[in-house]
């Protein structure tokens, strides 16, 4: 393993964190001159951030725990326009009152879990790129900058040329946005004196744009750290589920299903996991990554602890541990699981489980909810369904105030029986 002066280099290293460096020696050294300042861009297209932002959160936080100061950069400006890296397809555009609304969402639930901020050297500082791409004037900006980029080396990026591979259409508008996002790191070194850009591997190259960028126009040194993007064991890309994205946001994905999501990690993953989404020291996670056998479950429940403790907070994270193992080693309920209304005049409709299971998010469709029950995978109160047609009822006659429905043995939800519907 690679030994760097700066601890931030260092704790990123044996955490699993680095992927490429524009200059490790020049960044190393600067590091251990004095506090610098760093930032990850987040676009604001969604109410919250998911898992996938995770790995740049982290990062944020090891650089302020390395006495830094971390900017987490809002993309009001760059989510009208939508990075185009590794998508199939344009984005939906959004409007200002979307975006903002976003941004303001985010900025209540998604960082002040990971970040300390505060005006003070190493409190962590918030800003919005719309600040200064929004009153950009077209015909200045292309004149004075958009000189230093060449086409030529743009289409080379692994991010257009994928696109382009595809023969996906890629519009002027996305094609600015590596463009706006190197401007952005420009910006950050004049306002803020910021020297580092960090982000995933698959940023590599709209963020050396802003590191070339700045050597051109201002002649400033500037440096570039990405990540490796982690994928699940069969090659998927961490962070979705069959229902979708793992939300940051306890309004848009309970912590217990957080904690579910966490806990249900593929065993050979759960090393890995808890040095990039925990903060556990280095000697409990090389204990625990050792384990091997019925006792990585062992792991897996500290792992999903630990990162649910991080986002939301320990008394969330007792809880949903709590509610797991009601569920799964005591056959309770669960207080803190998923619940949904559901009308009593509809317990005795025909296929109405394969409604519930839906509605409930243990099965992405009634095509799968018929495979789950036809693979026996579908219980109510612990009773197998063995009919693709069944009602509620006939499977648990009499159903009144709240039933568990089951989907395999690790997704669990509560029907609440609505008499007035």
């Amino acid at each position: 393993m690679t030994n760097y002066k700066s601890d931030f280099l260092n704790t990123l290293n044996e955490r699993g964190f680095i992927h490429q460096c524009s200059d490790f020696t020049a960044l190393d050294s600067l590091l251990m001159e004095g506090v610098q300042s760093a930032y990850i861009g987040f676009d604001a297209t969604a109410q919250s951030l998911h898992i996938g932002n995770l790995t740049g959160i982290m990062m944020l936080h090891w650089f302020q725990q390395s006495g830094h100061k971390p900017i987490t950069l809002m993309g009001g400006g760059t989510s009208k326009i939508g990075d185009p890296s590794f998508k199939d397809e344009q984005r939906k555009l959004l409007d200002d009152k979307t975006i903002n609304a976003n941004i303001e969402q985010i900025k209540a639930t998604c960082f002040k879990q990971f970040l300390r901020y505060g005006d003070d050297e190493t409190g962590a500082l918030m800003v919005n790129n719309n600040d200064w791409l929004d009153g950009l004037r077209y015909l200045s900006f292309l004149r004075d900058y958009g000189r230093h980029f060449t086409v030529n080396r743009m289409l080379g990026f692994d991010s257009v040329k994928t696109r382009l591979e595809r023969e996906s259409p890629l519009s002027l508008l996305e094609f600015n946005y590596m463009v706006m996002q190197g401007y952005d790191f420009l910006e950050l070194y004049r306002r803020h004196g910021t020297i580092l850009q960090m982000g995933g591997s698959d940023q590599w190259g709209n963020i050396i744009n802003g590191v070339d960028l700045a050597h051109k126009a201002d002649q400033a040194k500037l440096f570039a750290l990405t990540a490796p993007l982690l994928t699940t064991p069969d090659g998927q890309k961490m962070g979705k589920t069959v229902n979708g994205a793992v939300w940051l946001n306890a309004e848009m994905l309970a912590p217990y299903d957080y904690w579910q999501y966490w806990r249900n990690a593929d065993d050979a993953m759960v090393g890995t996991l808890l040095r990039r989404f925990t903060i556990l020291p280095m000697a409990e996670i090389l204990r625990l990554e050792a384990l091997q056998g019925a006792e990585i479950n062992e792991a897996k429940k500290i792992l999903a602890f630990e990162a649910t403790k991080l986002c939301h907070g320990e008394g969330a994270a007792l809880a949903a541990g709590q509610t797991a193992a009601q569920v799964f080693e005591q056959g309770g309920t669960g207080e803190d699981l998923p619940r949904f209304s559901f009308g009593k005049s509809r317990l005795s409709a025909k296929g109405s489980v394969i409604d519930a299971l839906v509605e409930a998010g243990l099965a992405a469709s009634k095509g799968e909810a018929r495979r789950l029950i036809q693979g026996g995978g579908a219980r109510i109160e612990g009773v197998v369904v063995t009919d693709a047609e069944s009602s509620v009822e006939s499977v648990h006659p009499g159903a009144n105030g709240a039933v568990k429905l089951s989907a395999g043995r690790k997704k669990h939800a509560i029907i609440e029986i609505d008499d007035a519907a």
